[in-house]
């Protein structure tokens, strides 16, 4: 260890270094990227990633965002292509080499089999005259910039350049295919993500026999009983055609009880919450926890697409489908 090490000054110095990389790489982005761009929206099988040490790390990185986007993909190592994963590869494949050198003899020796089975072939390199990028059909070339490591070996400015290079192909390629929010939560639907765009109010809500309702002109008491039975902390009031009325939740029943209310005798149309605001059942159960968040409510009521009461959902149900963590 070194005395008086400038520890911050060389970490600095490695963010300088790579992020003048990521500019150099970002001014250079033209006809080249575009040609990759339009090879990869017009693919009509997979688009296949491959590379030896710290670029086949991120060639594996590259492949999972790209699937994660919308695009069929994935990261075939070059050795065990040799050894029998080349038999994934159809002609209507587009693969990926990538080597910065693009002199990687492991990837280097898979381009004759390419070539026989006619699948479309693209070299991301920092050598133009490179092995890699004469026998490919397409290529994008890295302009020159230092690796950030001192001695200018490990790679580390280049894989980060190849990185973020990934991130906008997947990116901009999902844009143009239009994907959406519904789109990506169809692929991810194990996360909070996921959940966050496919789980809506009516999968969660309180319906049927299930649900706490009562007729209007029907006395407290009953309320009570209908709300305890059905183990909920509301009950919602409504008319003959099932309109919503009002509704009444747990905590109004203790502030009604401390007051000593007659739970006999009273009405609930005289000490409900009338006109409360409720929510459409094909809402998205997120949007629901933030219109209770910003109202510091728990529960509400859900209609459908008349107007009439549904269910209800609550706020605990919501957390518990782990919608938000």
């Amino acid at each position: 260890m070194k005395d008086n090490f400038d520890y911050i000054g060389e970490a600095r110095s490695v963010f300088d270094k790579e992020i003048f990389a990521l500019e150099r790489t970002r001014d250079v982005l033209g006809q080249d990227f575009e040609n990759i761009l339009q090879l990869i929206l017009d693919c009509r099988g997979k688009v296949i990633f491959t590379g030896m040490g710290k670029p086949g790390h991120i060639g594996a990185k590259m492949a999972a965002t790209f699937s994660s986007l919308g695009t069929p993909a994935f990261f075939m190592h070059p050795g065990e292509a040799m050894h029998g994963d080349l038999g994934m590869v159809e002609q209507k494949d587009v693969v990926m080499l990538m080597s910065y050198s693009g002199e990687s003899e492991e990837v280097t020796r898979l381009m004759p089999v390419l070539q026989e089975i006619g699948c479309t072939t693209v070299a991301i390199t920092g050598n133009p005259k490179s092995t890699l990028a004469k026998e490919c059909q397409y290529h994008f070339y890295f302009p020159e910039f230092e690796e950030a490591c001192y001695m200018h070996l490990a790679p580390t400015s280049s894989t980060t350049a190849l990185l973020v290079l990934g991130d906008a192909m997947a990116v901009v390629a999902s844009r143009a295919k239009n994907y959406t929010k519904e789109d990506f939560g169809l692929h991810h639907p194990a996360g909070a993500l996921g959940k966050k765009l496919l789980v809506k109010v009516k999968d969660l809500m309180y319906t049927g026999d299930a649900n706490a309702t009562i007729a209007e002109g029907s006395t407290l008491r009953s309320a009570i009983v209908e709300m305890s039975s059905k183990g909920l902390s509301m009950v919602t009031i409504v008319d003959a055609n099932f309109h919503l009325k009002g509704i009444i939740t747990d905590g109004d029943l203790r502030r009604m009880l401390e007051r000593g209310v007659d739970v006999y005798n009273e009405c609930v149309d005289d000490v409900m919450t009338k006109a409360p605001r409720a929510i459409d059942y094909r809402e998205m159960a997120v949007n629901a926890l933030q219109f209770m968040s910003d109202r510091k409510i728990t529960c509400m009521p859900v209609l459908d697409e008349h107007e009439k009461v549904v269910g209800s959902i609550l706020m605990q149900d919501i957390f518990k489908a782990g919608i938000v963590r």
